[in-house]
């Protein structure tokens, strides 16, 4: 495997096939970010990758396939500011069976991708994209060019020959819940919208809610004494990941984590938006001016009907009469009826309060088409709703997740021009210009009033800071951080949950949460989400079943591995018309494809696909498996008569392996 970019992303994916997928890594990075000389093999590329680290060492004598085995492959860095065809050629792209390009810059990403591809047409492809159009383009080109380099290629492999990932996609979601339901555990398939919910233990007589399924028993403990509390080197008192149906109905006492639909039930904001034809009659003139347009036009009427009472004028012609008296255009009325003459007085007076008020009227419409570019400001009143530090790639993403859940939004940037700034604007959510850190910002949130804060600027100092001044102002605030270094996470969720125990506090590295789908997309398997389990992590992915003697022709009950892998939901669309990318959802009107509500007794086919759960232990398995199968099914077949343990040409059939045996 081959990983290059230039941040922390690309040392912790590194760190991931190696310790989880135990796979030969060359590394690609700057020179000013080595760890060690060029070319050289480096025993754990990811010192600031902490629970990663540990995890490795804690599985180093446990290979993919549950078998023993020695220490993980080493990862050699191969030192090149560009990932150039030099570079590439260097790292060894030729003989690699996957390479993943991880630069923050999208370009540099799409020019090594096109090189790659012609120096390697068969070689897969996993590409860190933040324009997603241009990203689904980039998947159909390089697709294309690999099926025309490699001919005789099936065409139904060619899903997981170019990948293209967003970090920010990939994390989006588990931050954007943590606003709707206390929990940054959640994953998108289908266009249903999964969390995995924490429940107390149950007491006396009480039946817990199971959701779809339990996926975790949360730790036994709260004072680890391993300092590694929820991580892999948390030992027996940790989390137990998958567990059997035996062991929940027997684990009294312990929390569990269960698979539930998200849905949104609370208060909501009608945004200001604009539509291109134009704005709305009561967004272009204030009720003021409604009410007063309103009074001339029903002192217009009494005047008509009182000329037609008081002269032999037709209703029409008394009408016509008072408008030309109410714009002065009228004869004067000398020698007429005293009636008349005392009602063109009084539309004169109404004439003379209508032109200041079309002026009015004129100088309202125009403020309102040019504040329609301009930013919402949060509105008074406002109360329940999230606060969002920061309108840069992620929270950008963040804000369309908690945008698409109807929930109430005031945006928090420093930089006028940052990112999600226009898509604030379209979406007529309110933003503050300014920064956090001074005096009055996060009041001109509302941010005594707020539901939550989501924590999501580039900066750690600035996020911790805002989140330590939210909650000296409102203590039981729920509070969500975008925080770089793992160590520093768990370190920043400890003491904060120790100083606000009632209140709800979530730490989150964006690597840690984009690394394992980025990982299982270099094997070759279409990662739909991953969810954190205290300092673990569960993975979501569509599988084929194909030739994979884990999954085929077993029942969904035998083919539930506890602590490895859990099969959740069946694609009832057929092989020709699947959608090849479970996570982007349905179209409208299109009906949902995947069966959650499995039954254990339906038995996988090998032209099924399936909606898997399953710790990185588990998913490395599966795919060693089917890579066995796959090497297994292009051997050449012995011709029965010669075949070993063949009487008269017939050769016996072996026995089918049981699970234990497996």
């Amino acid at each position: 495997m081959v990983v290059c970019g230039d941040d922390g992303l690309a040392r912790r994916l590194a760190a991931e096939l190696r310790d989880v997928y135990r796979r030969r890594v060359v590394l690609v990075v700057p020179s000013e970010q080595a760890e060690g000389p060029a070319g050289t093999d480096l025993p754990d590329p990811s010192r600031a990758a902490g629970p990663i680290s540990r995890f490795g060492t804690a599985v180093a004598g446990t290979a993919p396939d549950g078998t023993s085995g020695g220490a993980p492959p080493l990862v050699r860095e191969v030192l090149s500011s560009s990932p150039g065809e030099r570079a590439l050629l260097r790292a060894g792209v030729g003989e690699a069976a996957a390479l993943a390009l991880l630069y923050e810059d999208d370009e540099t990403n799409l020019r090594a991708a096109l090189t790659a591809r012609r120096l390697s047409p068969g070689l897969r492809l996993v590409v860190r994209m933040y324009n997603r159009k241009l990203g689904v383009h980039l998947e159909e080109l390089l697709d294309q060019v690999a099926l025309v380099g490699t001919p005789g290629v099936d065409r139904t492999r060619l899903d997981a020959s170019t990948t293209v990932l967003s970090d920010a996609d990939t994390a989006a979601p588990a931050l954007a819940a943590t606003a709707v339901a206390g929990t940054s555990k959640v994953v998108q398939a289908d266009g249903l919208l999964l969390r995995a919910a924490e429940r107390t233990p149950s007491g006396r007589g009480e039946v817990p809610d199971a959701g779809l399924c339990t996926l975790a028993l949360l730790s036994s403990t709260t004072a680890d004494p391993a300092g590694a509390e929820g991580s892999d080197g948390s030992g027996a008192q940790g989390p137990e990941l998958l567990p059997a149906d035996r062991t929940v109905a027997g684990a009294a006492g312990r929390g569990t984590v269960v698979l539930e639909t998200v849905r949104y039930a609370g208060p909501t904001v009608p945004t200001r938006r604009l539509s291109r034809r134009g704005a709305p009659l009561g967004e272009l003139f204030s009720s003021r001016l409604r009410w007063a347009l309103a009074g001339i036009v029903a002192s217009v009427l009494a005047l008509s009907v009182a000329a037609t009472v008081a002269t032999d004028a037709g209703p029409v012609h008394a009408a016509y009469l008072t408008l030309l008296d109410l714009f002065s255009i009228g004869d004067p009325a000398v020698g007429e009826p005293l009636p008349r003459q005392i009602l063109q007085l009084l539309s004169g007076l109404v004439g003379l309060a209508l032109l200041p008020l079309l002026i009015a009227a004129g100088l309202e419409a125009l403020g309102t088409f040019r504040g329609a570019g301009a930013l919402r400001r949060p509105p008074r009143g406002l109360s329940g709703h999230v606060v969002l530090l920061g309108l840069g790639k992620i929270g950008s993403r963040v804000l369309s997740r908690l945008r698409e859940l109807d929930i109430p939004v005031v945006c928090v940037e420093e930089d006028p021009d940052a990112r999600g700034v226009p898509l604030a604007r379209s979406l007529g959510v309110p933003v503050v210009l300014g920064d956090v850190t001074e005096e009055g910002v996060l009041e001109s949130a509302k941010i005594h009033r707020a539901h939550a804060l989501l924590a999501l600027t580039s900066s750690d100092t600035t996020n911790l800071e805002a989140a330590l001044y939210a909650r000296s102002v409102k203590p039981d605030l729920r509070v969500a951080l975008r925080l770089y270094d793992d160590d520093f996470a768990t370190a920043v969720h400890r003491t904060l949950r120790t100083a606000h125990p009632d209140a709800l506090t979530r730490s989150r590295s964006v690597s840690h949460l984009a690394a394992p789908a980025f990982a299982g997309a270099m094997m070759g398997r279409q990662i739909l989400g991953a969810i954190p389990v205290e300092r673990r992590v569960l993975l979501f992915a569509a599988v084929e079943v194909a030739d994979n003697p884990l999954l085929a022709d077993r029942t969904v009950a035998e083919a539930f591995r506890p602590g490895a892998w859990r099969v959740l939901a069946l694609d009832t669309a057929s092989p020709t018309t699947r959608r090849p990318d479970l996570a982007a959802g349905h179209r409208t009107g299109e009906e949902p494809q995947l069966l959650w509500d499995l039954h254990p007794g339906y038995v996988l086919r090998r032209e099924d696909r399936v909606v898997i759960a399953a710790t990185r232990r588990g998913l490395a398995q599966l795919l060693g498996s089917a890579s066995l199968a796959a090497e297994e099914a292009r051997r050449p077949r012995v011709r029965p008569e010669h075949a070993p343990g063949a009487v008269d040409g017939v050769r016996a059939a072996p026995p089918r392996a049981g699970p234990a045996a497996v």
